[in-house]
């Protein structure tokens, strides 16, 4: 519904029969693309009159839920709703800089670590400025590009779908201001090592800062994983972002952190909202945080679901892209609209690569076992139903 009404509120300020009070609005709002989420639950359930279940495998949530130790902080917490938050979040920040090794003046939170990403374009971008990155990526970094006058370069990917750190780097000019990477990157799952991260960072222009988006860094396994935390550490103009919406199961909460030089994390403080993160956000991703338990199981299912939706599709001859998160880039060798609805209307929702400019190709969550083995067998079943184009590559 949100995405509805704000895609018809672009369409009103393209109309000629916008009212009066739309003359004079930011050509830089107008240029602003809505994100588009995936589709909500009860959304499918009332356009499709669905009554059965509904899978969601759209917004790389974790299919086992939230921590336990959240569900018993929001619990404890329910009493204290009337009045406002710790608008420093101490208890939360506390344990975030324990958990990292830091200091908590290095430490930001924010309304998920989209707000961040919002507040770094506040503070560090003005008119004339230029934002490098990868394309396709996250909507926002290019959303808080256009927002502040700044310019996105986008650079395309490789062939394999990674970030090409070296055409980024030449991409570089004086007026770069701000690099962001998802690594792993959203919407491939691919990664890049550190050994790419340095080299960037070896031409990165002095007035830059590198913007390290780990929102599935707890998922990754690689030994080469370049963590922001370690550059932090370091002292390099590095911005590490991270989320409890993803394998701590909190996204319905909205928390997420970026860490920083407390000079940066100073900085990033002076627009910050009092009070953006709440009560209940607060006391959740707190519990989370130190539960392992769970963190240990969210991986381990997720490896266990990612190990059998590979060989889904290596059985079903679809091509994918090798992920180190918690979603999969697969290619069902047909128009991706096509075998979209047709999976909506089993009740299963996935995204469409429309969006993320694969014609072809549908992005999925790893859901749990049972979420896995339906999506297969439906998926099985509907590209059975949608041949593919007659000069499709076998």
């Amino acid at each position: 519904m949100c995405a509805k009404l704000a895609t018809d509120a672009m369409n009103t300020f393209a109309s000629s029969n916008a009212p009066a009070f739309i003359d004079g609005i930011s050509e830089r709002i107008r240029a602003l693309k809505p994100y588009q989420p995936g589709k909500p639950i009860e959304e499918v359930k009332r356009e499709l009159n669905i009554t059965g279940e509904i899978i969601k495998l759209a917004s790389n949530e974790n299919p086992l839920g939230p921590s336990p130790a959240a569900l018993t902080a929001l619990t404890d917490v329910l009493s204290g709703l009337a009045l406002y938050p710790d608008g420093g979040c101490h208890d939360l920040r506390a344990a975030v800089a324990a958990k990292l090794g830091v200091t908590g003046d290095q430490v930001i939170f924010g309304n998920g670590s989209d707000e961040v990403i919002h507040l770094l374009g506040l503070v560090f971008l003005q008119p004339g400025d230029t934002v490098v990155i990868g394309d396709p990526t996250f909507v926002l970094y290019e959303a808080t590009a256009v927002l502040n006058g700044a310019e996105a370069v986008k650079v395309p990917l490789t062939p394999d779908l990674v970030h090409d750190t070296s055409a980024m780097a030449d991409a570089f000019s004086e007026r770069t201001r701000l690099v962001f990477i998802a690594n792993p990157h959203n919407p491939t799952g691919t990664l890049i090592t550190r050994a790419a991260v340095d080299t960037l960072l070896a031409r990165l222009p002095t007035r830059a800062l590198l913007v390290l988006d780990e929102a599935y860094g707890e998922y990754v396994d690689a030994p080469d994983y370049p963590h922001a935390l370690d550059y932090v550490r370091a002292g390099v103009p590095v911005v590490g972002l991270r989320t409890f919406s993803k394998i701590y199961g909190l996204a319905g909460l909205r928390v997420g952190y970026g860490i920083a030089a407390p000079e940066v994390i100073r900085v990033l403080n002076q627009p910050r909202s009092p009070f953006n993160v709440n009560l209940a956000a607060q006391a959740a991703a707190t519990a989370a945080l130190g539960d392992a338990a769970f963190l240990d199981r969210s991986r381990r299912a997720n490896q266990e679901g990612m190990r059998m939706l590979e060989a889904g599709f290596t059985r079903l001859q679809l091509p994918y892209v090798p992920s180190h998160a918690n979603f999969l880039l697969v290619d069902v060798g047909r128009p991706s609209r096509a075998v979209f609805d047709g999976l909506l209307r089993r009740g299963i929702i996935v995204r469409t690569g429309e969006v993320l400019k694969h014609t072809t190709r549908q992005r999925l969550t790893v859901g749990t076992a049972n979420q896995n083995a339906k999506f297969l067998s439906v998926l099985e079943d509907v590209l059975s139903r949608t041949p593919p184009p007659p000069n499709a590559l076998p």
